[in-house]
């Protein structure tokens, strides 16, 4: 199945577990589908498993979203007390679809409870209280792990509420990560079955290998130990200054705190000349992307690191936001330079991740999946060097295997009934969906406090603001947010596409001739790389004597131009 085939089926309004294997798009196509539902004024929870996949999708755990905690199972005592919290009530009220990302984890019993969560809060009888649920995810990685004292785990697929749900199986065959056939016949054979000696033969080819390309890899361990004690070594290593760039964050205390701990970018993040570093968001703008290495090469006057990646560009680093939004609502909030030390990091924390060079360790491989985990975020043999193995390593629970053959046969049925139905089919079904779910436009309070702004996606509630004429520094006072975040905002109204006049935001503290000097640099820089960077402007401006811009009035001063044309 393609990506936009699951698309049109997701707009159907159907229950839809995505699947595939790693690097066929499935997060690109569930924020696609995301995207479709706030562009329709749909309330979407967007939960996951654990609170590290979470952070990816700018959600919370499934456990917080839904009440039912660390709990295996719910007793009369627990649903009473549940049924007491008003901001549940209204969380399942308001939420017309669940998502759920990276189900292989959920425990099949938690699924069953969640469920029961559904129906009892929306008091309907039916799968999920009548929520569409979206669950996304690949059962050949990690799966869940019992605490002591816990039933027997097994995948939620075993569960009633599977059962019951009715999930059409989107299966999308597309590879994104990988482009190396040689190494995309490895991994295929491992979720076969069929390793054969050709399979040994180039695992055993890399075992030691020198990395082909000019990047350092980063080496993946299964254990927290291992990489901690890499990462102090070889930044101790390091003889120049070190630099500490404190995490701050907004919320509900509660929430924070897990944010915080399962955010990929640490709390307190140290850095030195020569760090090995790796990115840990996404920005296709910036040009790095969850999973890029690179070098800190220098600081600017700022103290702004610079990291230089595989490719050579260098990247000017500048702090990026992670939060827990609830149908708009931000409910808590983190920023911090979306880099780690990248010398080493676990098997589970590289999940998500595409990794252009990676040295491997599999000799203490202790659970089945996390062989092909770990192999499947390189992007080609090239780039993998195998430092160690056991036999474990390569291990992929059978009952999977045969799962997915079922999945797959499910997946070419999904797409007949698709082209069977026809287009004009699919687009009125999902104009019903729409039209059964949709709150509408009518959210135009005048403040960035009322309830129904609350609801509106938080760039859109920074909109109405701007739509008002007001400065930033009070459309940020207004808000409760940082002016970067709001310039934050208004970058993706403009990606977006959303109409909206900012002209009365241009920068007007600088004289005619420092402006024409900023847009100029913008200009050169459009010229020089096709893009417009920050930190090759950020160099014309220091050199020609004005190093005090900062890289937030850059970003604004960015939103003013236009390559090829005058600035606006």
């Amino acid at each position: 199945m393609t990506q936009s085939e699951a698309l049109d089926i997701l707009k159907t309004g159907r229950n839809v577990f995505l699947t595939g294997a790693a690097g066929s798009g499935k997060t690109y196509t569930l924020r696609a589908y995301l995207s479709w539902l706030a562009e329709n004024g749909i309330a979407a929870a967007v939960t996951a498993s654990t609170g590290i996949a979470a952070t990816h999708i700018g959600g919370m755990t499934i456990h917080s979203w839904s009440g039912l905690g660390i709990r295996a199972f719910l007793s009369a005592h627990d649903l009473d007390t549940l049924l007491q919290r008003e901001h549940l009530v209204k969380r399942y009220e308001k939420t017309k679809v669940l998502v759920i990302d990276e189900v292989s984890m959920l425990h099949h019993f938690r699924f069953d409870q969640i469920d029961r969560l559904a129906r009892m809060f929306r008091r309907v009888d039916e799968p999920f209280g009548g929520m569409q649920v979206v669950l996304c995810g690949d059962f050949f990685q990690l799966p869940p792990v019992s605490r002591y004292g816990e039933p027997e785990s097994r995948f939620a697929y075993a569960s009633d509420a599977w059962k019951s749900a009715g999930f059409t199986i989107c299966y999308l065959e597309e590879q994104h990560r990988q482009s190396d056939d040689a190494y995309l016949s490895v991994l295929d054979a491992i979720r076969s079955g069929d390793i054969d000696e050709g399979v040994y033969e180039l695992l055993q080819d890399r075992h030691g290998a020198e990395i082909a390309q000019d990047v350092v890899p980063t080496k993946l361990s299964t254990h927290n130990d291992n990489v901690d004690a890499i990462n102090d070594r070889e930044l101790a290593k390091l003889t120049t200054a070190s630099k500490q760039y404190p995490m701050s964050g907004k919320g509900s205390k509660a929430l924070l705190e897990a944010l915080m701990k399962s955010c990929l970018a640490p709390e307190r993040l140290f850095l030195k000349l020569g760090a090995r570093v790796m990115f840990v968001k996404n920005n296709f703008e910036k040009g790095y992307v969850n999973g890029t290495l690179g070098e800190v090469v220098k600081f600017d006057v700022m103290d702004t690191p610079i990291v230089r990646i595989a490719s050579g560009k260098e990247i000017a680093v500048v702090p990026e936001e992670w939060r827990v939004d609830e149908e708009g609502k931000v409910k808590a909030s983190i920023s911090q330079l979306p880099l780690r030390l990248a010398w080493a990091i676990t098997v589970h924390k590289s999940q998500g991740m595409s990794l252009d060079a990676a040295e491997i360790d599999l000799s203490r491989s202790f659970v089945p999946g996390m062989g092909y985990v770990a192999l499947s975020r390189v992007r080609s043999l090239a780039g993998l060097r195998l430092v160690g193995f056991n036999q474990q390593a390569l291990m992929i629970h059978p009952e999977v295997r045969v799962k997915d053959a079922q999945f797959r046969e499910a997946s070419r049925a999904a797409v007949g009934s698709l082209l069977e139905m026809g287009a004009a089919e699919a687009l009125r079904r999902a104009e019903e969906f729409v039209a059964k779910n949709s709150t509408g436009e009518k959210r135009t309070a005048s403040n960035g406090g009322s309830e129904e702004a609350d609801d509106m996606p938080s760039h859109h509630q920074t909109r109405v603001l701007i739509l008002e004429k007001l400065p930033l520094g009070e459309i940020a006072k207004r808000r409760e947010l940082k002016e970067e975040t709001i310039i934050s905002h208004i970058e993706r109204l403009i990606e977006e596409k959303v109409e909206v006049d900012i002209s009365h935001l241009r920068p007007t503290h600088y004289t005619d001739t420092e402006l024409e000097l900023i847009f100029d640099a913008f200009m050169k820089t459009h010229k020089k790389h096709g893009d417009l960077r920050l930190a090759p402007v950020k160099a014309i401006l220091t050199e020609a004597g004005h190093p005090k811009i900062s890289y937030d009035e850059l970003r604004l001063a960015r939103l003013f131009c236009s390559p090829g044309e005058e600035p606006i």
